[in-house]
This record gives structure tokens, sequence and C-alpha cells, in this order.
């Protein structure tokens, strides 16, 4: 089953409706499809200016690599010359820190990923995995 544009739409409106009822800092959230092209990218009001790139590094990572981001930080502290390549080969899209979330659905198949940047990474997880489960999907942040 593809990520539909509803799907993320919900993940995007709990990811934020976590992150407000948390009292977290303003959020960039970007939601990517299994190939790694944009679904969906928003910032809230109060967002630094590259929140939203942060974001998208998380989620390109993750979809990327196929491991959520908190794996690809412990990958970047015990084989950090692996994880410069990987940034490299993708364009410099990597940011290896948890807040980035594989998505995938019933069957455990990869449709998707989402990144969320702009509180402390552990918070911009929650929001990820808030969002992911509110609309049925299963989060994955490689823990």
């Amino acid at each position: 089953m593809p990520l539909t544009l509803a799907a993320a739409q919900t993940i995007l409106s709990a990811a934020l409706a976590e992150g407000r009822a948390k009292g977290m800092n303003a959020l960039a959230i970007c939601i990517l499809d299994e190939r790694g092209a944009i679904k969906l990218s928003a910032s809230e009001d109060g967002t630094s200016l590259k929140r939203g790139d942060i974001a998208r590094g998380k989620a390109m990572g993750a979809i990327s690599l196929g491991v959520g981001s908190r794996a690809i930080a412990r990958m970047a502290s015990e084989r950090p010359h692996f994880i410069s390549a990987a940034t490299h080969a993708i364009g410099g899209a990597l940011i290896p820190v948890a807040g980035g979330v594989l998505i995938r659905d019933g069957a455990k198949a990869i449709i998707g990923s989402i990144g969320v940047s702009g509180d402390t990474s552990d918070n911009d997880e929650i929001a990820a995995m808030a969002g992911i489960a509110a609309a049925g999907l299963v989060g994955d942040p490689g823990a």
C-alpha cells in the first residue's frame, strides 16, 4: 500500500498536535514517500530558517538507508566514515540524529518516512511517532 496524501496529512496534523500538547518548540515536518519524494512538508510559525531542511535530512537519511535516524545516529558514532560517505552519496541530505522515522504499513513494508525538527531530537521523534500512530501505521525510529 502506498503512502497516500490523506495519510500524510493525518500524520502531519497529529504530529503537530502532539507538539502543541507537549509544549514543544515550533516544529518543521517533512514526509517522504517510499521513493524519497516529498509528499508533504510544513513548518510552524516561529521555526528557524533551516528547520525544514533538517527535517528533510532526517527523513531522507531514514528512507535512503532503510533505518530510522536513531540507528543512523549510532552508526555515526560507531562508523563515522560510512555515515560521511552515505551523506555524500545522497547529496548531503542526511541528518544523523533522532527524529527521522520510517513509516511502515501493517505488513511492515516501508511506505515512507517522516522527519521532524524544532525541539530536542527525542521530542521530535515523539511527535513523529504520534503522527504515524494516528494514521494507523507503524513507526520505526531505529531504536
